[in-house]
Formats: C-alpha cells, sequence, structure tokens
C-alpha cells in the first residue's frame, strides 16, 4: 500500500482499493460506450488534441524513467516538476500512472480513452508546505503547453481542508486553489475535470469550484455501470450538519457534476503489472479523456469549414454543457420519450431522477449524487456535432450555442419543429464565476504570493416556453438557481406544439454582458 508515503496518500491513494472481483469493462457500452467513436465512421482517438494532468506524483514516461523501461503503454508528450522540467526517475506515482493510463493508454488490452492525446503532466511533490500556491503554479504549466492550447485538465487529486489556512476555512468556493481553477478555466480556456467527492475525511479542495466539472463514480450493478458507488460522500437526508462546509459545499449549491465509472477499472502500472482500482479518482479521466476526442472532432469541423460550426466549439463552457446535457438518467423504453438514454442511474439508496428534488423543484439543478447523470461519451458525441445554432433563425430538436445575454434582452431559441407531448426535453446553461487574478507585477501569470478576486456571479435563468409566450410566469418547465452558475431542465412536455427555449439575465453582480452556453436535445412530434 502506498500509505506509507504521506504525500501519495492526499493524492487519493486511498481510493486504490484492489477488489477480488471479476474486470470490468468502462469503455463499452456498459460504461461510457466510447469505443464506437474509435472506429469507422468517426475514427476518433484525440489525435493532436493536448490535455493535463495535475497530481502529487506523475506518470513515467518512456526513456526517460527506468519505472516504464518495460511499459509503453503511456505515452506523454511531457513531464514536469511543478512548473519545471521533471527530473527523471523523481516523483514517478503507480496512481498517476494509473489516471494517465485511463487517458491515454496505447495498449491492445487496456486502452485508454484517447490514445492519441498529447498528455502534458505535472507532479507537484509534497505539499507540506505552500500546497495550494505550487498547485496552482502546476495548473498554471500545464494549462501553458503547447502553446496554450490545452483543451482539458484532469484533477484526481485534491487538498485537504485542514491545511488551508484561512481561518475555520470551509468549501465557500475562496480556498486559493478553487479560485485558481476557476480563473485559469475563464483566462486559459481549458475545462478542468476534478474527482468530486473523496468521502469522510478526505481531500475536498477544490471541489467547491464553480467552472470545473466535478465526478462522481459509479458501480456496476448488472449490465450497466448504473448505480452512484456508496463511497461517494454526498449530503443526505438527516446528515450531520457539522459535515457542511467540510466535506460538500456550504449552503444549498451541490457538488457533483456527473457520474462516470470508477469501480473495478482493470490498468496497467508503471512496470506493467495488471491491477484493479476503484474511486473518483479513476472516473476523472474517462470524462477527460471524451473531451479529447470530442475536440479531436471539433477541429476537423472547423477545418472543413463545416456550416454551423466555429471556434466556439473549443470554448469549455461549450463542452461542459455538452457533457452535462447528454448524461443519462433514465432508460428509454424504446419509443424515444427518453432521448434514447440507455441506463437508468440510481442513487445509493437506489432512487432514480424522477424521484429526486432536482427533478421536481426548478430551484435545484443539479442531484447531489448524480449530478445530472451518466456520462455516455456517443451521447455525447450526438450533442456536439449537431452543431452550433444561431437564435436569429429556427433551431432544430438537437444542438448547442455559445453566445452573450444582457439585462433586459433575453436570448430565446426558437424549435423549429413541434415537441411529442409526454416526451422528455434536455437543456443545459452553463457560465462562469467572474474570478481574476490580483497581478502584482502585471505577468499576465499566477506567482507565488499573489491572490485572486471574487466578482461574484451574475444570475441567469432558463426556461421552455411555449412558442406563443412572451410571459416567463406560464412556462411549462424552467431552472431558477440563485447559487449555481448552472441551469438544467430534464421535464416532460405537457402538450404537442412548438416551443421556445428561453436565456434570461437575471441579477447582475459582476459585468453587464455574460457569456454562456447552451445545449439542447428534443423529441419531435413526428
Amino acid at each position: 500500500m502506498l500509505k506509507r508515503q504521506t504525500w501519495i496518500f492526499w493524492g487519493l491513494a486511498a481510493s486504490l482499493w484492489s477488489l477480488p472481483v471479476i474486470a470490468l469493462t468502462s469503455l463499452n457500452r456498459s460504461g461510457i460506450d466510447v469505443l464506437k467513436l474509435r472506429k469507422a465512421p468517426y475514427n476518433l482517438s484525440g489525435h493532436k488534441i493536448s490535455i493535463g494532468q495535475v497530481e502529487i506524483g506523475r506518470p513515467g514516461m518512456f526513456g526517460w524513467d527506468k519505472a516504464v523501461s518495460k511499459n509503453r503503454a503511456v505515452s506523454l508528450a511531457g513531464v514536469f516538476q511543478r512548473n519545471q522540467p521533471a527530473k527523471s526517475n523523481r516523483g514517478v506515482d503507480p496512481h498517476a500512472h494509473n489516471v494517465a493510463g485511463i487517458m491515454v493508454s496505447k495498449d491492445k488490452s487496456y486502452p485508454g480513452v484517447a490514445p492519441k492525446a498529447r498528455l502534458y503532466s505535472s507532479a507537484i511533490g509534497s505539499t507540506k508546505n505552500m500546497g495550494q500556491p505550487n498547485e496552482c503554479l502546476s495548473a498554471q504549466h500545464i494549462a501553458l503547453q503547447n502553446g496554450g492550447d490545452v483543451r482539458a485538465i484532469n484533477f484526481s487529486f485534491g487538498e485537504p481542508l485542514h491545511r488551508d489556512p484561512r481561518p475555520e476555512a470551509v468549501l465557500d468556493g475562496n480556498a486559493l486553489l478553487t479560485l485558481c481553477v476557476d480563473w485559469s478555466s475563464r483566462f486559459h480556456n481549458v475545462l478542468y475535470v476534478v474527482a468530486g467527492n473523496q468521502g469522510k475525511g478526505g481531500i475536498p479542495i477544490p471541489t467547491d469550484n464553480y467552472n470545473a466539472v466535478n465526478v462522481a463514480f459509479s458501480s456496476r450493478q448488472r449490465e450497466m455501470f448504473d448505480k452512484v458507488h456508496v463511497s461517494n460522500l454526498t449530503p443526505a437526508r438527516g446528515m450531520n450538519p457539522r459535515l457542511e462546509g467540510k466535506e460538500f459545499n456550504i449552503g444549498t449549491r451541490r457538488t457533483v457534476s456527473i457520474v462516470a465509472p470508477g469501480t473495478n477499472i482493470k490498468m496497467l502500472n508503471p512496470d506493467g503489472k495488471v491491477k484493479k482500482v476503484t474511486g473518483t479518482s479513476f472516473a476523472t479521466p474517462h470524462v477527460t479523456g471524451v473531451i479529447a476526442l470530442l475536440q479531436e472532432f471539433g477541429d476537423q469541423q472547423f477545418r472543413a469549414r463545416r456550416n454551423n460550426w466555429s471556434l466556439a466549439s473549443r470554448r469549455h463552457e461549450v463542452m461542459k454543457a455538452v457533457l452535462l446535457n447528454s448524461a443519462e438518467k433514465i432508460k428509454d423504453r424504446g419509443d424515444g420519450s427518453h432521448l434514447r438514454m440507455t441506463r437508468t442511474l440510481i442513487d445509493k439508496q437506489n432512487r432514480n431522477w424522477l424521484e429526486s428534488d432536482a427533478y421536481k423543484n426548478k430551484n435545484i439543478p443539479l442531484n447531489s449524487q448524480m449530478g445530472v447523470g451518466h456520462l455516455n461519451a456517443f451521447r455525447a458525441f450526438q450533442q456536439f456535432s449537431a452543431g452550433q445554432w444561431n437564435p436569429s433563425k429556427s433551431v432544430p430538436i438537437l444542438g448547442w450555442d455559445y453566445r452573450s445575454v444582457v439585462k433586459n434582452n433575453d436570448v430565446e431559441y426558437k424549435i423549429s419543429q413541434p415537441l411529442r407531448k409526454n416526451s422528455f426535453v434536455s437543456i443545459t446553461l452553463v457560465w462562469n464565476r467572474l474570478v481574476e487574478l490580483n497581478d502584482q507585477n502585471i505577468n499576465q501569470k499566477y506567482d507565488k504570493g499573489e491572490t485572486f478576486r471574487d466578482r461574484g456571479l451574475n444570475d441567469l435563468d432558463l426556461y421552455l416556453v411555449t412558442d406563443d409566450n412572451s410571459s416567463n410566469k406560464s412556462n411549462p418547465c424552467s431552472s431558477n438557481s440563485k447559487v449555481d452558475n448552472i441551469e438544467h431542465i430534464f421535464c416532460q412536455v405537457p402538450a404537442t406544439g412548438k416551443y421556445k427555449i428561453r436565456v434570461k439575465y437575471n441579477r447582475q453582480n459582476n459585468e453587464p454582458i455574460q457569456p454562456f452556453a447552451l445545449a439542447w436535445w428534443a423529441v419531435n412530434a413526428k
């Protein structure tokens, strides 16, 4: 066990459980259904797309580290010690190597999600002193690789709250690393993917972020990864109130964004030996790898000058909206009413989405355990490949957009086809919390000793309204959270007819113009 090395413990060594269960495949239809994207006509592998990884240790690089001299499966674009080149044979960590393998392994028996993506990895090293500043420096350094074009950064680690220097620190979004993640998301245009819940006494910072994607992990019950694993820590009825702000966000804002497979994942250690692991550490790189595949497709479309395509496809807000809106909640009955979803995801108490407060309460966009549902790579591809649509014209039943909204000037998307009664519609709206760097030396980079300024969160609301309805008061579906930068609608269409999606700027806390990303998926009446 890695517990002998305390600096690795904080890198989620606790989740490296070796369980005596038959190995499961997380990449096929029972998991994230990504293997079909490798084949014609898609042929996606993450080619030429740069992604990143920040951990306490780092994966081994063939030809540089003796630990991987017999294992060429994980090919890396660069390895670093914080913001400097890594020294040979220093800092190689099995945990980091396992995580990297899920993203980019080229091994035929244990392939990664995006085997041809370019992975840059930084090892923070010991975090006993100056933990969060070093972690921020490492994240920034990875974001600046490939000429500043890194599309996603994987965080399968975190910082213990008891080491945060703030007096009586809580998970309120104001830890330095959390502010750094939210700043870097916007400033470097990169989507951070964060291991979402670690269990009591874990490493919750920066899970109180706003602009990243936090990942919980699922287990396989029968034929599918379709249940939130029992070790995910989430608030529940009758919880100990002392855990609020300590293990999950203070207040009513939810932590988890999405769920991905993380139980009994079979992979290779640096020495080439096979290992089975479980935890949020290993669910998170499934999401990061899918982003690489989608971005490869997006770049292909842009280079080919396809209609309804632009550089907005590279925006981190678009990736977040696409991933969340395409997530699976309730298995379709075969008539398409549930958007052709392939699984019903249940929480630790065996409740599905339709039994949750997130479904019943318009002020709660995310389920406390499931976020918006389970990752499905092929559905995310379908959502993304539908293209960008301008609200100046009618839009199809499936698509996405990136633009801005100003107060008292709602943005409306008129859906071209009538929607079917009793079918479900899924709509996701995301935007950023505005965090700025107090850049003392004006070098456009974070340096140790510098701080961040939280300028707050503008409040946007989301509606599905009938096409002839100009009022928000009689809409069939809405999402109106006052504390989140995600609004999510998953509701049944009350009557066959024409509808439109409305994005409303409800309350200003920083800038008067708010960029946003929107993704939608509905069923036509035919």
